[in-house]
């Protein structure tokens, strides 16, 4: 088994958005559940709803089943080579994870979705490595689906020793990575490097990972403690990211403590009806966007047409306009077949001096703070 594919199409391609839905619905496409770089696909919701409590897994049985939200997961990607001279990034999008795995009984949830943002550097080979192998390492982990963490967790640590171990691949690549596990109403992100997972909440955006920069705080300190060094915001001088799979020429023997990490940290959140899409991308589309701006964005692209696909190269050709640098990769995965409903907007007596993307920053500040 296999956690994913080639690509149907060549990752800096031009790739055309497809028809406008009718009536606001998304768009169909005869495609499989799992794709590199490819389309929207509606899955009906399931009748069943399954809950993951501190990375445990249960199955809920039929006469448990409470009414309320259950997400229907539909995707789409766009990736763009940019000014570089070639591309880098991978990422795999998986609608329909029972499908996918051929797996159905106890302990198997249902509905599920997988997706990934691979960022790679010094080299293709660790990041195409990563996306051909992360889901499989997940599913095939001895704590899967009973400890999604543990098996998350696992699955990097076993990459990263694989690129070390390969007589085929060049040990000296490296690549970030950003997983999204969707199970039910249960979102789990896993992120070792600068990618970046937003959840987009009624128009406010949430970010769910944190940018893991050598300069960051937090990843200074855990540096400076096993014995590495930032200088002008790289880790020894060499790597702009703190975390990362592979680039075994800046770690040692398997196993020690390294301040280049392939750990991922991990932030869980349930779904509700608030929580409209998630945009995932590589650090190029958030070096010249922020979180707030790409989520209003995507809301708004959504209200016109609905298609996840066309908001992800939206997104895309708008960071090329703003002269991003880099690679550029985005996902943008949608939980619901319909589109986001007109927010209205409260008449205040007293003249507002703010913007609505405006207050939603405010709040998204404060409410990170708490």
């Amino acid at each position: 088994m296999s956690g994913g594919v080639e690509p149907e199409t060549p990752p800096g391609s031009s790739r055309s958005g497809g028809t406008t839905p009718v009536g606001g619905k998304p768009p169909r496409h005869h495609l499989t559940s799992i794709r590199h770089c490819a389309s929207s696909a509606r899955i009906a919701a399931a009748s069943a709803e399954f809950e993951l409590d501190s990375g445990t897994l249960s199955l809920i049985s039929p006469t448990d089943i409470r009414p309320g939200f259950l997400p229907v997961f539909r995707s789409g990607s766009y990736a763009d080579t940019g000014p570089k001279s070639y591309m880098e990034d991978e990422h795999v999008c998986v609608d329909n994870l029972v499908e996918h795995l051929g797996l159905r009984g106890p302990g198997i949830p249902a509905p599920g979705a997988f997706y990934g943002v691979f960022d790679g550097h010094g080299g293709t080979d660790a990041a195409c490595f990563v996306r051909k192998n992360i889901l499989k390492f997940i599913t095939e982990d001895c704590h899967f689906p009973n400890s999604m963490e543990m098996a998350i967790k696992s699955a990097f640590v076993k990459a990263d020793h694989a690129i070390a171990d390969s007589l085929s691949l060049d040990r000296n690549s490296g690549t970030t990575a950003l997983t999204v596990l969707i199970f039910g109403r249960t979102l789990l992100v896993a992120n070792a490097g600068d990618c970046r997972a937003v959840l987009g909440k009624r128009g406010r955006a949430v970010e769910l990972s944190r940018d893991h920069k050598p300069n960051c705080k937090v990843e200074r300190l855990r540096i400076e403690n096993l014995g590495g060094t930032v200088f002008d915001g790289y880790l020894n001088g060499q790597l702009a990211v703190a975390r990362a799979i592979g680039d075994w020429h800046m770690k040692g023997s398997k196993g020690s403590m390294c301040p280049l990490t392939p750990e991922p940290e991990f932030r869980e959140v349930r779904l509700t009806e608030e929580d409209e899409f998630l945009i995932i991308g590589c650090d190029g589309l958030w070096d010249v966007m922020s979180s707030q701006c790409a989520v209003s964005m995507v809301r708004k692209e959504l209200m016109e047409h609905n298609d996840p696909q066309r908001c992800s190269r939206e997104l895309v050709q708008e960071a090329l306009r703003r002269d991003c640098c880099d690679n550029l990769t985005v996902v943008v995965v949608c939980f619901s077949a319909d589109p986001p409903p007109q927010i209205e907007v409260p008449r205040f007596r007293v003249r507002r001096s703010i913007s609505m993307e405006g207050l939603h920053t405010l709040k998204g500040a404060l409410d990170s703070n708490v």
